[in-house]
């Protein structure tokens, strides 16, 4: 194989570089051969079991695995001892057809998969922009969807790699006139990585002999110029960690690799354009302003009057230095605008670029026009060179202020980015699980199952668990909660959080994508990839905006023209010298309220125990726990833990300390069977017996009978806004526990302040109608459905959605997500499941109610903001056109300079992107101004 150069692309294909799938390490590994065999006739796992022995019988087979569902078998054997026709041959032999399928060039990858990468894309102006680059990439073959984002430059773009690849959508933007560059895609096989210590050929040499023998890599390419390095691997053989330790151990430490965070680029980029274009901005004023000075305050003073009136040559002194100035800001600082009108002509559209280079070219060479004409028959016609210099300089103010406001929202991302710790402390453990050593790692190859050591004040490296120590941990960059929280063992923790007292030992659980940063990340490009519909109208304006002002204008030209062919306009005419769920969020009408984990804290307690048998009390509260120790739900872990801390009250401090309290559990019963039923409880058996926890539904589907005192019992505990759980053993009612969860502090003023915005609260539960009527009249909520199961609780929004309602759904849980995905606008809370928030529109990432009504608020606000600026945005140009155009000249003798009619049009630009700009000024409702209360202090 070739030395690996600048651009190397090594390809799995055939022969030598067949090693690049990197399965196998045999002496004879250039012999290696894999080939693909259809085989029909098999109807069960037997039937592959009995082909996959057939086959590594023979000598020579390396490794062989059937498909049974896609009738298909994928053998590697050596080409020496083996041909293809004994493969065949020994698959018949064995009773079934067989047949060598083509070649494909990985076959461990699905070539019809779809991939998700972004780009970042230079050289964007408007929204015709925008909807030129989304055409040209939607007509790529095998594109599935792609958007474009004018606020951050980027593209997402979902494609099939086995059509189209990242160069291919890179070329066809670049071919469009734009700058493009690949960012990221959702590639779980690709990695990106920066190398210190290449230095010469040698040094990449030495690198590519040491991927192309590694297992696993598929294939890789090296930048010499950006020191990067692009690895895809195969993950069921090779780790993203492993990879790069055995890179640098191979290199004898020669070779430093990290891995590179693609946003760190584009946040770069971002501030190299905002600076550029402040820059000519500047340069553009600092030239402009002796231009108006010529136009608005010489012809006062006589003597500076008088030297602009001076001949030198064929020109006035003032005309050449006008040329002169204006020729610098026409044709250097704009020449971004000629370059852009250019591209988007020849991708068929107008833009405001267009619009721009017309106009300022118009006043330009007029204004050249004139000087010949007058220098040659001294007919002197007024000049405009001023206006064209005015207009360039307010574009590219409203320029420089649009890629502020694109700064700032690149700088959320980065801030986020940021919040990630840079290395981690792994833990290294023997076989025994205890620990023998530690190592500091790069954060991002951090990998599930992972033993992490936090110390105090620094952060933590990734979503987990805490297995050992307690800390207080501030959590505040992510929550927005300034009080530090208190981490324990089993305490989840997020990564980026900072830890601010003891040292923690954590598992990481979610690494990658699936971690709370990268979700929140993930959530800021999707809002600000997707257009709500008022968006999509205002695409739809700039459309038809600038043929219209074209047209328009060529028909004033026309109009005027005619009329003094005939005579008909008066000589004084001639100028004197000189993310859809923002609009749904902010029409609501109902906002329906889980109840357990979303109105209360999900915390539940059991307040209660009463044993209806003569069985002993450890022994029902072990039954139950045992019962309930799978179970998911917020009160089967609150049965579980005043049952072990029934059992266990003297080891609680151990636990506290840092000790692993698995121990804890070991008095649990063996259960089999376990099937939790929502709406109704759990059911599964424990020697042999069927034990059943749960409501009244469920002991009434088993034929379990409520006795009279016991059915009493259970409505003193419901009546006091606690949920009663029955148990029954061996078709036995045996015992009743009481689960009280206090409610959110906050409840009740939220419930109040949605009221006073004029949306009705609701509140679902598949508790009890006693419970959930005591939950509900302490809020302050009179729409009540109670003892709904998670399919219910769907049914309930859609029956509210009738008649055209919106209808928002506040969940946590998992059966709260059909709902969550049915409403209009779902919002889940943080510290839900990972399915509910999967399913919602919104996170509310502190889990706290108050954040509803921000949520809806914000809403609000945004689109009162996107109206105004539509009132900015047409308000010039709906008054300043007419007035242009001499409409009202006839009569009331109005006219509008160029120039002016030029800052007009800049300027409702620039008063659009200093509206938008005013929302960062946003601050949340407070509730007691929302609910006029007084607080005395």
């Amino acid at each position: 194989m070739a030395p690996a150069t600048r651009d190397l692309q090594l390809t799995v294909v055939t022969g030598e570089e067949d090693r690049l799938l990197g399965a196998y390490d045999d002496g004879d590994s250039d012999n290696l051969r894999r080939i693909q065999v259809g085989v029909s006739g098999m109807t069960c796992a037997a039937c592959s079991n009995s082909v996959e022995s057939a086959l590594r019988s023979l000598d020579g087979v390396v490794s062989a695995s059937v498909a049974l569902l896609q009738n298909k078998a994928d053998i590697s054997f050596n080409s020496s001892l083996l041909k293809d026709e004994d493969i065949i041959n020994a698959i018949e032999d064995a009773g079934f057809e067989a047949e060598i399928l083509p070649y494909q060039t990985s076959t461990r990858s699905n070539p019809r998969r779809t991939l998700i990468g972004q780009f970042t894309i230079g050289g964007m102006t408007c929204v015709a922009c925008v909807n030129s680059v989304e055409g040209i990439l939607r007509n790529l073959p095998g594109v599935k969807r792609a958007v474009v984002a004018l606020a951050t430059s980027l593209g997402e773009v979902e494609y099939d790699p086995s059509f189209t690849s990242k160069e291919d959508i890179v070329c066809a933007i670049e071919d469009a006139g734009f700058v493009a560059s690949f960012v990221q895609s959702n590639e779980q096989d690709k990695l990106l990585l920066g190398i210190s210590g290449v230095a010469s050929e040698t040094d990449v040499q030495l690198l590519n002999d040491i991927l192309c023998n590694l297992k696993g890599v598929r294939q890789f390419s090296i930048d010499q110029t950006t020191q990067d390095l692009e690895i895809h691997f195969d993950p069921e053989v090779l780790g993203s960690r492993i990879l790069v330790d055995a890179i640098e151990s191979d290199s004898s430490g020669k070779l430093k690799l990290f891995v590179k965070n693609p946003y760190a680029r584009m946040a770069s980029k971002d501030l190299e354009e905002s600076l550029n274009v402040f820059r000519l901005f500047t340069a553009s004023f600092i030239l402009s302003v002796p231009l108006l000075f010529m136009r608005v305050v010489c012809p006062r003073i006589p003597l500076l009057y008088s030297l602009l009136l001076r001949r030198c040559g064929p020109f006035q002194m003032g005309d050449w230095l006008k040329l002169v100035l204006v020729s610098v800001v026409q044709f250097i600082i704009g020449k971004r605008f000629y370059v852009a009108a250019g591209r988007a002509l020849r991708n068929g559209s107008t833009n405001m670029d267009v619009l721009i280079a017309l106009g300022t070219s118009a006043s330009y060479f007029y204004s050249i026009y004139a000087l010949l004409y007058g220098a040659i028959t001294g007919f002197w016609s007024p000049r405009y060179f001023e206006t064209s210099a005015m207009l360039i300089t307010f574009v590219l103010l409203g320029k420089y202020l649009e890629s502020l406001a694109k700064g700032k929202t690149s700088d959320a991302i980065r801030k986020l980015v940021e919040l990630a710790p840079a290395t981690a402390t792994l833990l290294i453990e023997d076989t025994g699980g205890k620990v023998v050593g530690e190592r500091e790692i790069d954060a991002l190859l951090i990998e599930p199952g992972d033993l992490l050591k936090v110390l105090p004040g620094t952060k933590v490296p990734a979503d987990g668990s805490v297995v050992w120590g307690s800390s207080y941990v501030n959590e505040g960059m992510v929550t927005g909660e300034s009080a530090p929280v208190l981490k324990e063992i089993n305490s989840p923790v997020i990564g980026g959080t900072i830890n601010l007292h003891g040292s923690l030992h954590i598992e990481a659980n979610k690494v990658g994508s699936n971690t709370v940063l990268s979700q929140i990340i993930s959530l800021v490009e999707a809002a600000q990839m997707s257009k709500a519909p008022i968006q999509k109208f205002a695409d739809f304006i700039a459309s038809i905006f600038v043929p219209s002002v074209i047209t328009l204008a060529f028909l004033t030209l026309l109009g005027w023209y005619v009329a003094g062919v005939l005579g008909a306009y008066p000589k004084e005419w001639l100028p004197e010298n000189g993310g859809d769920a923002l609009e749904r969020a902010q029409k609501i009408k109902y906002v329906i309220f889980d109840k357990t984990g979303t109105l209360t804290q999900g915390k539940a307690t059991v307040t209660t125990a009463k044993v209806f048998s003569g069985m002993d009390r450890g022994d029902f509260l072990t039954l139950v726990a045992s019962a309930e120790s799978s179970s998911e739900h917020p009160l089967g872990k609150a049965i579980l833990e005043y049952a072990r801390h029934f059992h266990f009250f003297e080891d609680l401090s151990d636990t506290k300390n840092g000790h692993n309290n698995n121990k804890s559990f070991e008095w649990l019963l063996e259960l089999t069977d376990f099937c939790a039923l929502p709406g109704h409880g759990v059911q599964c058996f424990i020697d042999g017996k069927k034990i059943l926890v749960g409501n009244r539904k469920l002991m009434a589907e088993n034929g379990i009978t409520v006795e009279e005192h016991v059915e009493k019992f259970v409505v003193d505990v419901e009546e006091n806004a606690e949920t009663g759980i029955l148990v029954a053993y061996d078709d036995d009612l045996i015992g009743v526990m009481g689960i009280a969860d206090p409610l959110k502090r906050e409840a009740a003023v939220v419930i109040e302040g949605l009221k006073k915005m004029g949306i009705i609260p609701v509140m679902v539960t598949g508790d009890n109608w006693r419970t959930a009527q005591a939950v509900a009249k302490e809020v302050g909520i009179t729409d009540v459905k109670a003892e709904v199961t998670p399919a219910g609780k769907a049914d309930v929004v859609r029956s509210l959605q009738k008649g055209g309602s919106l209808v928002a759904m506040v969940g946590d849980g998992i059966n709260d997500s059909p709902a969550l995905a049915a409403a209009d606008v779902g919002m889940a809370i943080g510290a839900g499941t990972d399915i509910a928030i999967e399913a919602a529109d919104y996170v509310l990432m502190r889990s706290s109610l108050e954040d509803v009504i921000t949520a809806i608020d914000l809403s609000r606000k945004t689109l009162q903001r996107i109206r105004v600026n539509y009132v900015f945005a047409m308000a010039y140009n709906i008054v300043a056109i007419p007035v242009a155009a001499g409409l009202l000249f006839p009569s009331l003798k109005v006219k509008l300079p160029p120039w002016v009619a030029g800052a007009c049009m800049a300027l409702s630009s620039v008063s659009v992107v200093c509206s938008s700009l005013l929302l960062r000024r946003y601050r949340k409702p407070r509730l007691t101004t929302l609910l006029e209360i007084t607080v005395e202090d």
